[in-house]
Order: C-alpha cells, then structure tokens, then sequence
C-alpha cells in the first residue's frame, strides 16, 4: 500500500455499513485524511450514486481505498492498519441476528484484535462505535439516562451483551503505546441507506401491520440522523487529537450520541409511515399480550433458522424495543466532544422519506362512478343501507331484522306462520300510522305515499323483463350442457345446486342469519376491495379454464 510521506490516512472498518457510509462521505469530503475502507467483501461494489458521487471520484484518485479484512483475523488487520493514524471501528454484524457465537467473535474477539493491530501499528487514535442498549436490561426503561449508568446486568439480546464487553476492552486500552480511545453510544440510527428501520416499517405496512402499537404508545425514545452519527465520530476524533486538556478528558470516556430532540416513539414512526403514504399506528395492543407469540417466534426461528428460516423482526427484544423509554443525555458528548447535530429530526426525518421515495405507498385511482356493488344493488336505498353509505338507515333496518328475528323466526314457527304473523304486524302498524295526526307534539310525522305501494307501468315492464331474462338464461344453460362441451358451466352449476340442497339442510333461524350477515358484510367488503377481489376471481377463472379443458382435448385425441 503505498502512501505519500506527508498523507494522513484513516480506517473505517465495516466500511460498507449503514452509518460507516456516510462517515466515509464526510472525512472524504472533509479532507482531513485518505480513508481505508475496511469491510468483508472481496471487493468493493458501488450503487450507482456512489460511483458517479465523492466516493467514486476519491477511490479513483487514490484519495480512499478498499481492502477485504476480517476482523477474527488478526494478520489482515495488521495489513489494513499499515500507516494510519486513526481508526473508527464501525464494524458489527447485523443486530436483528441473535446469534451469540456470531456477535462474540466480531464483537468481542474482533476488538481484542482491533486493539492489538493498533498497539502494534501505532495507530495513534481508535474511536469506537458502540450502542446506547449497552444499559437497557430490556425491562427497565431509560429516561434521561447518562454516561454514569452501569452496564445492564442481564442485556435485551447477544448484540448488546457483546457491545458492551467490546466498548470495556476498547476504553480499558486507552493509554496502550500512547493509543488514545473513547466509545460513541448513538441512539435510534435513521436515515439514506437505512436497511432496517425504514425497510422494515414499510414491509409492516404493506402487509397491513402497521396500524397496531405495541404497548400504551407514549414511551418517549432518543433517535439519531445518520449524518449527525457521523459528525459525533468526527467531532471525536478532533477532540482527541487536540492534545492537552481536551484530550485528557475525551480519552477513555464512553458518549451517548442523539439529536438531542425526545420523541414519543411511534410518533416517530408515525411520521416516517405517514410521508410515505401508509396509515398511521392506531390500535394499541398490550405488550403482555404479544410477548409469548413473540418468544414462540424466536423459538421457532431458533430450530428453523439453521435451514434457511429468515430473521424474523417479531422478537420478544424488539419488543421490548418498541414498548419502553429510551432517552439519553448528550450533555457530556456536547462538553468534552463538542458535540451538537448538525442536521435536526425534522429535517433528518424529511430527508429520509426523500431518499425512500421508492418505497412510497401507490394508491389506486379513485373510482369514477358507482361501484359494482351499488351497481348490483341497483342503487338507491338498498345499496345505501348494505353499503353503509347513510349509517342511520343501515342501523335501523338492522333493529328491524334483529325485531323479525327474535320475533318471529327464532320462537321456531313455520314459514307461513312466520309470515302471516309479519304481515300482521305490518297491517297494524300501516294503520297506525295512517289514523295518526299530520302534527304531534309539535313533530311532523311524515305519511307514506300510497305511490310508495304500486308498481308503475315502467318497474312493472322492468320485472317482467328480468323474469324472462332468467327463464332465457336458464333454458341456455340446459341448451349448452345438452351439447357436452362446456365443463365450466357444468362445474358453475353443480356447485350451485349442490349449495342449494345444502341450503334445504339448513334451519330457518341459521338460513336467516347467515342471508343477514351476508347481505350486511359480502356487500361492503367488495366494495372497498373491489379491484383485489375481481382479480383473484380472474385468476380462479383463468384456473378452471385450464382444468376444465383438459376433458376436451382428452376427448378430442381420443376422436
């Protein structure tokens, strides 16, 4: 690697992470150093953005560099420290994965060698990028928490038990060969290039979860822009290379790092689902409640993960995540880093919904017109009582139906009885109504028209129409299944029929309830997925067609 004599280089490692992209960027940009980007890969591969960016342009120039390193192994970071005066150890694997072995060995392993390379290579600087979880026990919630908090005694998962071993060795090395170090703790890591929050709130949504809060939904929570994250490291960085006084109280401290702006949680995530287009959390589900599914998930994943099971987010530490407070005090991080984002959660939380644009929810164009459903109810009072369009008339002819029922179909009558008792009731009370005053009480009572009774000439016509339009119907079925070609027919009226002999079957008090529940919910439902609907009918259509063909081309080989 070769190095001008006056060149002053640094090393990211877990170069190609979330946060550890946008540190590169910025001391890039900065021109502080030349940066080594440290990361797994064989090589490195850049989007598009990155090529045509500041990152393309430096990896050109020689400005920055790439080498593969694996952390576990000791001789390969001997080799990517060659030469540097600084180190930001970023590097960590995905905190979703709740696999001890994995987290240890980078973790915990991986910093023992970070350490030693650095001693060894008179790296002169090593900042560390741990986690605000390093205290969260996963019970207790954390308001306002700062830097003299202990270490939990019992961790919310491997990632953070192993964060916090790690951040120990790294503050326990300060002063090793004249390495100074100090721990950065960011809080709520969010915005571009983001591969867990955003993504995973938008697959919730898009499957229809996201309208649920786990727990009473007013647990505060301390987010970080991601550009902000990195601004901590250089800010960090800067105070230990000031020397004096300056770096004498950066070294081996540990820093919570926020925006410094307390946020309910799912208001946050509110905010990000709202300016993508989805709907918004709503109903509140205790976290009591969801813990065991959560525990049987992971047991699940626990056998089914080693088989290519995918990490599941419904884990009972995220849960827990998602449940309490977390806010953290930056004071120490502002007085001894000097410290103070740049970029504020407003504008953090914009700028992230830009930069997912992509990921914005497509809403169907409204419908022009009256929907299948009206259309099939022909419209006017049916259609607005079993479409729920007027609510009032809707719940009063479900009070009528519930009367019916209690009073003349479930006392288990006969159906004329049942009917004549109907009648009965109707006659009676069309004339009470009729020998009722225009005027009571100071109330209009509103008559019913004799129109309202009579078919005119024009509905008249109408229904006859229709009779001879179902009778012509009919008589073409038996037409076309006389012929022996058409299977689907035959299928679509077997299937009918036999529903109808299973109707026969059933009492007059179920027959009721279910034609009830039925017209009450079948209706509304196609309504609002009407487009859902109609294609999965397509599909099923077009499924039957190719099954039902098979006979025909059977018979015609055969021919």
């Amino acid at each position: 690697m070769s190095m001008g004599s006056e060149e002053k280089w640094c090393v990211v490692t877990g170069g190609r992470g979330f946060a550890a992209r946008h540190l590169v960027e910025m001391l890039i940009s900065s021109k502080m150093f030349s940066v080594r980007i440290v990361d797994l890969g064989s090589s490195i591969e850049l989007e598009a953005s990155e090529e045509q960016g500041i990152l393309g342009e430096a990896l050109r120039s020689g400005r920055a560099q790439y080498v593969s390193a694996d952390l576990r192994d000791k001789a390969q970071l001997l080799k990517a420290f060659e030469g540097v005066e600084v180190v930001f150890h970023m590097a960590a694997p995905n905190s979703s994965i709740n696999n001890y072995k994995l987290h240890y060995s980078v973790n915990v392993e991986g910093a023992k060698n970070v350490i030693d390379a650095c001693v060894e290579k008179n790296v002169k600087r090593l900042i560390y990028t741990s986690s605000a979880s390093v205290v969260f026990d996963g019970i207790n919630g954390l308001v306002n928490a700062d830097e003299t908090l202990p270490y939990a005694s019992k961790h919310n998962d491997f990632y953070s038990a192993t964060k916090a071993e790690g951040e120990a060795l790294i503050l326990k090395a300060n002063g090793l060969n004249g390495l100074l170090t100090c721990s950065l703790r960011p809080s709520g890591i969010f915005g571009p290039g983001d591969r867990l929050l955003v993504p995973s709130l938008v697959a919730n949504a898009r499957a229809g979860k996201s309208k649920f809060i786990i727990g009473k939904g007013n647990n505060t929570y301390d987010f970080t822009y991601v550009e902000n994250v990195g601004h901590a490291h250089v800010c960090a960085e800067r105070a230990l290379a000031s020397g004096g006084i300056i770096a004498e109280k950066a070294a081996g401290q540990a820093y919570f790092i926020t925006n410094m702006e307390p946020i309910k949680f799912w208001e946050f995530v509110s905010l990000i689902l709202d300016g993508l287009g989805y709907e918004r959390p709503r109903i509140k589900i205790p976290a009591n409640l969801v813990m065991p599914i959560a525990h049987m998930v992971n047991w699940i994943y626990t056998l089914l993960g080693p088989y290519g099971m995918p990490v599941p987010q419904f884990t009972p530490s995220r849960i827990r995540l998602l449940s309490c407070c977390r806010t953290f005090n930056s004071s120490k991080a502002k007085d001894r880093l000097f410290y103070t984002p740049i970029v504020s959660l407003q504008e953090g939380i914009e700028r992230t919904i830009e930069a997912y644009s992509h990921l914005k929810a497509v809403h169907q164009q409204k419908r022009e017109g009256p929907s299948k459903a009206s259309i099939y109810l022909r419209g006017g009072t049916a259609a607005d009582i079993l479409l729920w369009k007027d609510k009032r008339k809707t719940l009063i002819a479900l009070l009528v139906l519930m009367a019916i029922y209690y009073n003349f179909i479930a006392p288990e009558c006969t159906m004329i009885t049942a009917l004549s008792k109907l009648l009965l009731v109707a006659f009676i009370f069309l004339f009470i109504h009729g020998s009722l005053p225009e005027k009571m009480f100071g109330y209009q009572v509103e008559k019913i028209s004799s129109s309202c009774f009579s078919l005119s000439e024009e509905r008249s016509r109408s229904i006859v129409i229709n009779i001879a339009s179902f009778w012509n119907s009919f008589v073409r079925n038996f037409k076309s299944l006389s012929r022996g070609n058409d299977w689907v027919r035959l299928l679509k009226v077997s299937v009918s029929l036999l529903a109808l002999s299973f109707i026969g079957l059933v009492s007059l008090q179920t027959l009721y309830k279910t034609v009830v529940l039925f017209a009450f919910t079948v209706f509304f439902v196609y309504e609002k997925k009407e487009q859902e609907i109609d294609s999965l009918c397509q599909k099923f259509q077009f499924w039957t067609q190719r099954k039902c063909n098979v006979p025909g081309k059977v018979s015609t080989s055969q021919g």
